[in-house]
């Protein structure tokens, strides 16, 4: 009896020990696929610099160009109350994919899952203009307002975007300088035209 006993909990040591290596061995292949996931949506084709601003060209599949820039400054608060937290990249983005016939689509990526139940606001030096949330972006309703809101970037000193997180209900203000966007929007044209 106590022989068999002795081999019964062998044999759950076993089983247990079979399935924490699988457990591991999972985990190391969802970190490694992410990781892969996160280097592809990188681009290391950078062909200028405009100031704070960034100008990107991808040729394949279809030829992409892109202005971005990260925040100048980022706060985040909790209940009033400022509070540190934890962000993947923050960017603000205007896209040329003449091939799919988008000539200037302003976007924002928040670093978070944006709460789709709250507006998000980009404020360009007082004028104001609600995005439309999915998941951790925010895009403008139309190419109407991208344009707007284009035309508000390359007068303007500075660009804030307004945001809340799903999870936390922690709300963000991001401060994007607009010093050299003019010039990284005409050289993204001209490069995407």
């Amino acid at each position: 009896m106590r022989q068999e006993a002795k081999s019964i909990s062998v044999i759950k040591l076993i089983k247990n020990l079979v399935y924490s290596l699988a457990y591991a061995c999972s985990l190391m292949v969802l970190c490694l696929a992410s990781s892969s996931i996160s280097y592809a949506q990188e681009s290391t084709n950078r062909v200028d610099a405009k100031t704070d601003w960034s100008v990107f060209i991808e040729d394949q599949p279809t030829k992409e160009c892109w202005v971005v820039s990260k925040p100048t400054k980022e706060v985040t608060t909790r209940n009033g109350q400022n509070v540190k937290v934890k962000r993947s990249d923050i960017l603000l983005f205007v896209t040329y994919q003449p091939a799919n016939g988008i000539n200037g689509q302003v976007s924002f990526t928040g670093g978070y899952k944006i709460d789709p139940k709250k507006s998000v606001e980009l404020n360009i030096d007082g004028e104001k203009f609600s995005l439309v949330v999915d998941n951790e972006h925010a895009w403008l309703p139309n190419d109407a307002e991208d344009k707007k809101v284009i035309q508000a970037l390359k007068l303007g000193s500075a660009a804030i975007v307004s945001a809340q997180s799903l999870r936390s209900g922690t709300l963000t203000k991001d401060t994007f300088s607009l010093s050299g966007f003019t010039a990284a929007i005409a050289e993204a044209e001209k490069r995407c035209s």
